[in-house]
């Protein structure tokens, strides 16, 4: 069982199913997450070396 659940669970995310057209949410493709995503490092960078210094 455990090998038909691993094997429907890698052809659902295959790329072939995606389809062509118009997103209403594009998939980080707008400059917009730039900023989130450079504070996102800066925190986890951040909380590491606060945990290293432990």
């Amino acid at each position: 069982m455990k090998r038909l659940a691993a094997t429907a669970l890698i052809l659902s995310a295959a790329p072939a199913l995606a389809h062509d057209g118009v997103h209403i949410l594009p998939h980080a493709s707008d400059p917009n997450w730039l900023p989130l995503i450079a504070g996102s490092v800066a925190v986890g960078l951040a909380a590491l070396v606060a945990w290293g210094r432990k």
